[in-house]
């Protein structure tokens, strides 16, 4: 069937009335939307265990529904990508592609090529230039063996756009990916950066040197090609020198303290960026150029950028973005590389590519100074491609300069390179070190030589008040000093204000204690802390974790052994909050919860894991500043190094005037008829850990006999004691040891089957559904004596 165009409707009368949606632009444009996002992400989906930049996820993805794999089929693209559809669906994808590279714009730090001195300016030029005098060759043998269709186009815009190709560094992908490694605010990932910034502000001129010449091939002369250069400097100049003080201007008027961001202003800068792509677009350079210049004009770090990333990067990143993948992979056919020269030259240009960007970047980063393995590394960085190299290709194949042929070979060296990036970083550079901390004396949690210091982390506001009331628990006295460290965590993600986010908080790879609070949620916390800080007199210092899950124990482990703290607190991936008058379970998922499972393993102190179930109550206006009521707490002690670090826990709870404790303790145990275990000890071990068990509860006695409540109880009946305490609703808060001598005992009692092994089997019977538990449960780990690992940014000079 074939459509005029001309005469489309946008939409259809309805199905009832016998027209088809997919005859009609509107309609058929949401299913390619949909279609196109869901293959996209679920590609991501795949690729994310191989830590691969969803950019990667999103080439793949347009180039399966073109003719290389789903278009094969002649009626699938008939019915969702006919061809009267192309010019709508790149219209679209278009205005995502502006405003996209606006982001980036607004990502890239100019400033950053000033800090980094020579050093990162002479590795980008090597970057460009080896791979430019790469491109003469293969510019000729291009030519030679691939026939071009339009014969206007001569040798030196073909080299123009090859070179361009082969020296392009993808700056957002570079970012993302040196991120995820935690290596974006190391040495090597700010040169990297600073290379790659000045690598493609020098790519999009050229770029613009690539489109003057490719419209002299049918359009104008040479002479028409210097006016579209001319015409573009001027554009350029005008923004920095006029639009950028307006837009200075704007950012001061939206970043105070009491700034919101006005509709208005919100408006006139998405104007700005549309009217800079027309304008571009008049010149005769992609109007993509606008948009990215644009982004140049507003200050960095500021507010107001950071705001109106947030406003508009999740729409155009997963929603418009995609759609330029999708008509990327309708004009790529792998299935037009059918003989062995095809494929020769695909192998020729890739490893030309890798050669020209890794061994230029290498051999100056070499004479700069910097070590063989950090010069091979920045070198694989350089040559991450990705979303630049593709709009090159797409400008080329549009300005009928690339073919077929070229368009598929540069498309799918452009995957391969940025494919192989992070794997052989990984391989090659790994900034990490083993501490051995089994020789190290254990810390006492009732030492009070030095300040108690104490690594709380968060993962929003919800997990504040708990935590408050914990640290109000354990403060005791105001003569007791205590260093309180909080560590908000926060999942790393492809958005351009997670990277943002990035630069603010780690320095040398790793998180910092925060001077400056940026966006509301981090103020309320920041607020919250700080006043409690001074109420309580507790020192308390702002960290932000911004990570891979996978990764982010590293960061957490690293803070507790630099800060030297007695003690870390987690919180349960699990929380019960009050809905008109009845818990619900809020799960944060598995990624979280494995999150606490990698510190309790590689922890260099004693671990606390926070369930917390106090009152639901949600984050109020003004968090507690002292436990002005009675407060009831109960120790649950059966034996073992985790039950001795709760006593000594117990220590400085019981000075707290506010608080009554009970301490109840299981006894009639004995060695040897508990059935395997491996977490059990030994029979020449189990009299001196009986021994260690006596010493601390009496010591305990001893201390605290007029103020805590002892209570013996018998062991065969522990299942049930257990579960009445929780049930009982008279205790605030009740503390157990992560590992007891029972357990095996207890496997037999209940049928332990645990949910929650991190909790330990206590700890499951407390938190699993259907018991009835309303207290609130701390579950603490003695520090594991064996060796961790930790990343860590190696201390010496590039």
């Amino acid at each position: 069937m074939t459509f005029n165009t001309g005469a489309m409707k946008t939409t259809s009368d309805g199905a009832w009335q016998g027209d088809n949606s997919l005859n009609h632009a509107l309609p058929l444009l949401i299913i390619q939307t949909v279609l196109v996002v869901f293959v996209t992400r679920t590609l991501a989906f795949l690729f994310k265990p191989l830590r691969q930049p969803k950019v990667v996820a999103e080439i793949i993805g347009g180039i399966l529904l073109g003719p290389s794999a789903i278009g094969r089929n002649k009626r699938f693209m008939h019915k969702v990508f006919p061809s009267w559809s192309t010019s709508v669906l790149e219209s679209v994808a278009s205005i995502g592609l502006i405003f996209y590279l606006f982001l980036v714009g607004l990502e890239l730090d100019l400033s950053t090529i000033r800090r980094s001195g020579k050093r990162a300016f002479k590795i980008a030029v090597a970057g460009i230039v080896l791979p430019f005098v790469f491109a003469v060759g293969v510019t000729f043998l291009l030519q030679r063996a691939i026939r071009s269709e339009n014969h206007n186009i001569g040798y030196l815009q073909h080299f123009v756009f090859l070179g361009v190709s082969l020296s392009i560094t993808a700056f957002p992908v570079l970012a993302r990916i040196l991120a995820e490694l935690k290596l974006l605010t190391t040495r090597v990932g700010e040169t990297a950066m600073a290379a790659a910034a000045f690598n493609d502000v020098a790519a999009w001129v050229l770029l613009a040197l690539a489109v003057a010449l490719a419209g002299q091939g049918h359009k104008g002369t040479l002479f028409t090609s210097i006016w579209v250069l001319l015409s573009g400097v001027v554009f350029v100049a005008a923004m920095m020198m006029l639009v950028r003080p307006m837009m200075n201007w704007v950012a001061k008027k939206c970043s105070g303290e009491e700034g919101m961001l006005e509709e208005s202003m919100v408006c006139l800068t998405l104007a700005g960026v549309m009217i800079s792509g027309l304008v571009t677009d008049m010149i005769g350079i992609h109007s993509i150029f606008g948009g990215f210049i644009f982004g140049l004009t507003i200050p960095k770090g500021s507010e107001f950028a950071n705001r109106l990333t947030k406003r508009i990067e999740d729409f155009v990143s997963t929603l418009l973005l995609p759609l330029y993948f999708a008509s990327s992979g309708l004009k790529t056919d792998v299935t037009r590389l059918r003989s062995v020269l095809d494929w020769g030259l695909l192998l020729f240009v890739t490893f030309t590519a890798c050669a020209g960007k890794i061994f230029g970047t290498f051999a100056v980063a070499l004479m700069c100074t910097v070590s063989l393995r950090e010069s091979f590394t920045l070198g694989v960085l350089m040559n991450t491609r990705g979303l630049v190299e593709l709009i090159v290709l797409n400008i080329g194949k549009e300005k009928k300069v690339l073919n077929d042929e070229m368009f598929t070979i540069l498309v799918l060296m452009a995957i391969f390179t940025t494919f192989i990036t992070t794997p052989i970083v990984l391989a090659v550079y790994k900034p990490s070190r083993i501490l051995n901390l089994g020789s190290k004396k254990p810390s006492r949690l009732t030492d009070m030589e030095d300040k108690f210091r104490i690594l709380a982390c968060i993962h929003g506001p919800g997990n504040i008040p708990s935590l408050i009331n914990f640290i109000e628990f354990i403060r005791g006295t105001n003569n007791c000093r205590l260093k309180l460290y909080v560590m908000q965590l926060t999942e790393l993600t492809d958005s351009s204000s997670s990277i943002l986010m990035v630069q603010h908080s780690r320095k040398n790879g790793f998180p910092f204690i925060n001077r400056l609070q940026r966006g509301a949620k981090h103020d309320q916390i920041a607020t919250a802390f700080q006043t409690y800080g001074e109420v309580g007199q507790v020192t308390v210092h702002h960290l932000t974790s911004i990570s891979l899950l996978s990764t982010m124990h590293e960061d957490i482990c690293h803070v507790a052994e630099k800060k030297h703290v007695a003690m870390i607190i987690m919180p349960f991936h699990k929380r019960w909050v009050e809905e008109h008058q009845e818990a619900t379970e809020e799960d944060l998922g598995q990624g979280w919860r494995e999150v606490n499972q990698r510190v309790l393993q590689n922890a260099p102190c004693s671990v606390a894991l926070q369930v917390n179930r106090w009152g639901g109550r949600r984050y109020p206006q003004q968090p507690e500043t002292s436990v002005a009521a009675t407060k009831r707490v109960c120790i649950i002690f059966i034996g073992g190094p985790h039950d001795r670090k709760v006593l000594e826990l117990g220590s400085r709870i019981a000075a707290h005037p506010a608080i009554r404790m009970l301490l109840v303790r299981f006894t009639s145990y004995k060695a040897g008829n508990e059935g395997p275990n491996h977490n059990l000890p030994t029979s020449t071990n189990w009299e001196k850990e009986k021994e260690l068990d006596e010493e601390a509860v009496n010591e305990f006695k001893a201390k605290w006999q007029e103020s805590v409540e002892y209570v013996e109880k018998n062991a065969t009946n522990i299942t049930e004691e257990v579960l009445s305490i929780g049930k009982a609703k008279d205790y605030n808060l009740v503390i157990v040891g992560k590992r007891q001598q029972l357990e095996s005992t207890l496997s037999t009692n209940i049928d332990f089957r645990p949910e929650h092994a991190e909790l330990g089997p206590i700890g499951d019977l407390f938190v699993s559904s259907g018991n009835g538990i309303t207290s609130s449960l701390l579950v603490m780990q003695d520090r594991e004596t064996k060796a961790f690992s930790v990343r860590q940014q190696e201390s010496r000079v590039l």
